[in-house]
């Protein structure tokens, strides 16, 4: 009986394994190198202080304690606009943030709560209470900007926020200057380590998100 001369011969049945391993180790790499380069962006996108004098500084929003007020995060977003509210950065101030499913108060009116304790007026304060992450946060801070005739703002966050907020404010149209809060000021948990890995992480939502087109703005999508 003839054989069949078609047939792999086995050393070529050993080079597919061993193939795909190589790919997959340069894609392995290649996903390595590209997070590292993101984690030192990230980091140094947090050095920068581009603050300019705008219509506005918006403070992004952030988690509040078990009683409903300003988490430590919050406070110091706040404070530190609070301080560039107070060197004429700014006449008006935006906070942002909505009720999140587990709390009572939008973290917008915790943030105005801290800006007036830190000397700044009610009337100069601005609650936008609808965002319920930073690209929402960017959406609805640009719709109340339109709705007030103003061009201009500073945003300000942490350090470890800056890059992704700067990418979604450009993203939504709003002219912005950035202001992070030292990274100093970080401790307790989350630390400054384990937040600019839950950046990196939610880049592996955006990136993919927005290059597909998905409609959606915040994670969990449903």
């Amino acid at each position: 009986m003839d054989q069949n001369t078609n047939a792999p011969k086995p050393t070529d049945r050993a080079r597919w394994p061993r193939r795909t391993l190589m790919i997959l180790a340069l894609a392995l790499i290649t996903w390595l190198m590209a997070v590292a380069a993101l984690i030192a962006t990230t980091h140094h996108m947090g050095t920068v202080d581009s603050a300019q004098r705008s219509d506005v500084i918006i403070v992004l929003g952030s988690g509040l304690r078990w009683d409903g007020s300003a988490g430590w995060a919050l406070t110091r977003r706040t404070e530190h606009a609070a301080h560039l509210w107070q060197q004429g950065y700014a006449p008006n101030l935006i906070c942002t943030g909505g009720i999140a499913p587990d709390k009572w108060r939008s973290e917008a009116d915790a943030c105005r709560e801290v800006a007036e304790r830190a000397g700044v007026p009610r009337s100069a304060i601005y609650l936008e209470e609808t965002s319920l992450s930073t690209e929402e946060n960017a959406i609805y801070a640009q719709q109340l900007m339109a709705a007030q005739g103003w061009q201009t703002a500073v945003v300000v966050s942490d350090s470890y926020h800056m890059l992704r907020a700067e990418y979604l404010f450009r993203r939504v149209g709003v002219e912005a200057t950035f202001s992070p809060v030292s990274s100093a000021l970080i401790r307790g948990r989350p630390t400054y380590t384990q937040s600019i890995l839950r950046e990196v992480i939610a880049w592996h939502w955006q990136i993919p998100k927005d290059l597909l087109g998905l409609p959606f703005t915040r994670f969990p999508p449903f």
